[in-house]
C-alpha cells in the first residue's frame, strides 16, 4: 500500500486521528506502535488465570462532559453505568475520597453540618501564608493543616518521591472538598467503562477504517528500515511519542513521573471491597491498590463470565500495587513533572517542531501534557479539523 499519512503511536490520539483520516478524509494510513498491542496506556487484557479484565498500565476510567467526545466514542463501544469511588487508608482507618462531609466528620469524630464544616476548614486554612511557596503551604491554604497532613502530604510525597515542602505549589492549585456526602470521584456528565473492555473498543476503531488503515505493531519509528525510508521521503507524520526523543534529546530530557505496577492473583474472592484503595501514609511504599474485579460488577454471576473469577465465591481475585518513581531512560513516561526547567526545554522543542511542516505532534507524550482520555480524543478531533483543509 502507498501511504498518505504515517501515525506513530496507537494510543487514543493516534487511533482517533487514524479513524478520521481514513473514514472522513479517505486517506491511506500506516499506524505503527512499538508495543505488541494498540491502545497505549489505556490497554486492558483478560487475565489468563482468572478471566478478570486488568488494565495493564494502571486504572483508566472513562468520564467526560464533552458532548462531542461522548457522541464520538459511542460509535465504537457502549459503556456500563460504572461510577468510580475511591477510598484511602490513614493511620489504619478507611476514609472516602475526595474529601467530603463524610471524610471530615469521620476524621474529626463529629457531626458537622455543611456550614459548620466550611467554617471549621476555613479556620484551619487561615494558618497558611498568604502567598504559598510550596505544595505544603498551598495545600494547607486550601484544606487546612490537619486534613492536608492526613490525606495529601505523605501521599503526594510518595507520588513525586519528594517532600511536599520541596514541591511546587502549582501541582495542587486546588483540592476538591465537598460539603455534602457525595463521594463520586468524578463529577462529569458521562461516566462508565466499555462493556466489552478497552481492547475491544480500540479494535472496533481499527476495524471501522477498513483497508485504508494498516496497523503494524512491534515497529520502532527510529530503527525500522521501511519507516526510516518513509521518514526520509517526508511523508506527513503524526507523532505521538515523546517530543524530546524525536529530536534526539537535543535540548535535554524532559522529566516524567513513572510507575511500577506489581500484579498478584490472590486466593480470595474479594481483597479490599472496592476498585481502588489509596494509602495516604508514607508506609507502605505503594500509593494505591487496584482490584480490577470491582470495575465490572455487572459481570458478577453473568452467564458470559460463569467460568471466571467474576462468578460468585470464585475464590480468586487480581490486585495491582502501584508504586510511583522518578522516570529514567527506558521507563514508561506517565505524568509530566513540568518544572520551570522542563518548560524552558519544551519551548525550544516546540519552536523546533513549528519548523517541521511534515510532522504533527500530538497526545500526552508529543505535547508533554497530562490529558484525561476524553481530552486526548478531543485534541485529536480538533487536530483533524485543522488538518483536513490541508489534505
Amino acid at each position: 500500500m502507498n501511504y498518505d499519512v504515517l501515525i506513530v503511536g496507537a494510543g487514543l490520539f493516534g487511533l482517533t486521528i487514524a479513524e478520521r483520516l481514513t473514514n472522513v478524509a479517505g486517506k491511506r494510513v500506516l499506524l505503527i506502535d512499538k508495543r505488541n498491542h494498540i491502545g497505549g496506556n489505556c490497554y486492558s487484557e483478560f487475565d489468563s488465570a482468572t478471566g478478570i479484565e486488568c488494565h495493564k498500565y494502571g486504572a483508566h476510567l472513562f468520564h467526560t462532559s464533552l458532548e462531542e467526545v461522548w457522541q464520538y466514542v459511542n460509535q465504537f463501544t457502549t459503556f456500563t453505568n460504572y461510577v468510580h469511588k475511591v477510598y484511602t487508608i490513614h493511620d489504619g482507618v478507611v476514609y472516602p475520597l475526595p474529601i467530603n462531609l463524610g471524610t471530615i466528620n469521620q476524621f474529626f469524630q463529629t457531626a458537622y453540618t455543611p456550614d459548620e464544616a466550611k467554617v471549621k476548614i476555613a479556620g484551619q486554612a487561615a494558618s497558611a501564608p498568604a502567598d504559598p511557596q510550596n505544595l505544603a503551604e498551598q495545600g494547607i491554604s486550601l484544606i487546612g493543616k490537619p486534613l492536608f497532613g492526613a490525606f495529601i502530604k505523605n501521599y503526594t510525597a510518595k507520588q513525586w518521591q519528594t517532600p511536599a515542602e520541596e514541591l511546587s505549589p502549582e501541582i495542587i492549585k486546588r483540592l476538591p472538598v465537598r460539603y455534602n456526602y457525595d463521594n463520586r470521584y468524578f463529577q462529569d456528565t458521562y461516566e462508565g467503562l466499555p462493556v466489552d473492555g478497552y481492547a475491544a473498543w480500540f479494535q472496533n476503531i481499527v476495524d471501522s477504517c477498513g483497508d485504508k488503515l494498516e496497523v503494524r505493531l512491534e515497529t520502532d519509528y527510529f530503527t525500522d528500515p521501511e519507516i526510516q525510508w518513509l521518514r526520509k521521503n517526508s511523508i506527513l507524520t503524526v507523532y505521538t511519542g515523546p517530543i524530546d526523543r524525536f529530536y534526539d534529546y537535543e535540548f535535554g530530557e524532559l522529566s516524567w513521573r513513572s510507575l511500577d505496577l506489581e500484579k498478584e492473583v490472590l486466593d480470595v474472592d474479594d481483597f479490599q471491597g472496592c476498585p481502588v484503595m489509596n494509602y495516604a501514609d508514607l508506609e507502605p511504599k505503594y500509593t494505591r491498590i487496584h482490584e480490577f474485579k470491582h470495575f465490572h460488577p455487572e459481570r458478577r454471576n453473568s452467564p458470559e463470565f460463569a467460568n471466571t473469577a467474576y462468578a460468585s465465591d470464585s475464590g480468586k481475585t487480581v490486585i495491582v500495587r502501584e508504586y510511583s518513581k522518578t522516570w529514567h531512560l527506558g521507563d514508561e513516561p506517565y505524568y509530566p513533572v513540568n518544572t520551570a526547567d522542563d518548560r524552558a526545554k519544551l519551548a525550544k522543542y516546540r519552536a523546533r517542531a513549528a519548523a517541521d511542516a511534515k510532522v504533527i505532534f500530538g497526545g500526552r507524550l508529543g505535547e508533554y501534557a497530562y490529558y484525561d482520555m476524553d481530552k486526548t480524543i478531543a485534541a485529536a478531533l480538533a487536530k483533524f479539523d485543522e488538518l483536513k483543509s490541508q489534505l
